[in-house]
């Protein structure tokens, strides 16, 4: 899209509404996701309930909001 047109469409779409703006916005970003894969939805929703039953159970290692935040930035750190 050339740079008049790019500007134009912009400039349009600022005048709109908040939420019509919002409507607009996620169209092309809902465009770029990938095809939902269903086997991998599967096996998420199966882990989730498996984390789940351990937590109800009392077997889950659990750690704190601070100990979670140290290591989160022990990982990005290093990369």
């Amino acid at each position: 899209m050339g740079t008049d047109s790019l500007n134009k469409l912009r400039s349009e779409a600022l005048n709109l509404s908040a939420s019509d703006r919002a409507e607009l916005a996620n169209a092309p970003v809902k465009s770029l996701d990938e095809p939902v894969d269903a086997d991998a939805a599967d096996a998420w929703q199966r882990e989730i309930l498996q984390r789940l039953s351990e937590i109800d159970a009392g077997t889950a290692k659990l750690i704190d909001t601070d100990e979670f935040r140290r290591r989160m930035k022990e990982r990005l750190g290093s990369r």
